[in-house]
């Protein structure tokens, strides 16, 4: 994991790296960590304070990015996929969905809300997949053209209790997919890389225990957004 933070450059910053007058939120984290059930809440509270909202999701959020999304999540398909391939996807997706979404949005001035970015793919395919660093970092350049999260929440939960969240959620005719059939040890890697995340960008990301009920965790979640949406108020009034 170490070697991956290296190569892959530290996102801390003041100014806006997108470029863009909106705002740029992300949500990462293990399977059943709860990141849709954060996004709507969060989306509906900036909603009533009259910010323009935008959600999506990766792989996703376009037709071609769900169109691999499909692909990504059907294990029969990707029985002859590595991991590197599985990387390029991904980054296909993520390039489509940054360029026909995410940035026409930010230049709207919307707030963007994604379920998963960048960082997913550092943790499941750069970790997980055991890639060359620099080869991940080379990937994540360019599919996000320089569009980095303002802010990027890491929601933290034990994987034994995620798991039995992700069970839960489902229908009982609904399969699991092939991340949720993974071991708990494979699960357990993945929370330990985003955490190191978390702690490498403290200035982009903000750890946040999702043990809670879902409106205790919103109640966190929004305690790191207010900063964010304050300032942006006041240097909209300044413009």
């Amino acid at each position: 994991m170490d070697s991956l933070l290296k190569a892959v450059p530290a996102t801390g910053r003041k100014a806006r790296a997108h470029g863009h007058d909106g705002l740029f939120i992300t949500f990462e984290g293990g399977e059943g960590v709860g990141k849709s059930t954060q996004i709507r809440l969060l989306a509906d509270r900036l909603a009533e304070l009259g910010h323009a909202i935008r959600t999506s999701r990766e792989p996703g959020g376009t037709p071609g990015a769900e169109a691999v999304r499909h692909v990504l999540l059907d294990e029969a398909a990707l029985e002859s996929f590595g991991p590197a391939l599985e990387a390029l996807l991904f980054a296909a997706a993520r390039s489509d969905h940054v360029e026909q979404v995410i940035r026409p949005a930010l230049a709207r001035g919307e707030t963007v809300l994604v379920d998963r970015f960048m960082d997913s793919t550092r943790v499941y395919q750069g970790v997980s997949g055991d890639l060359d660093p620099d080869f991940v970092a080379a990937l994540e350049r360019v599919a996000i053209h320089g569009t980095v999260p303002d802010l990027t929440i890491i929601l933290d939960l034990d994987p034994e209790t995620g798991l039995a969240r992700a069970h839960a959620r489902r229908a009982e005719n609904t399969a699991q997919d092939r991340f949720e059939k993974e071991t708990v040890a494979v699960h357990e890697a993945r929370r330990t890389a985003f955490r190191a995340i978390a702690e490498a960008e403290p200035d982009r990301c903000r750890l946040v225990d999702a043990a809670g009920d879902p409106e205790t965790v919103s109640g966190v979640v929004w305690a790191h957004v207010a900063p964010l949406v304050a300032a942006d108020g006041d240097r909209r009034e300044r413009s």
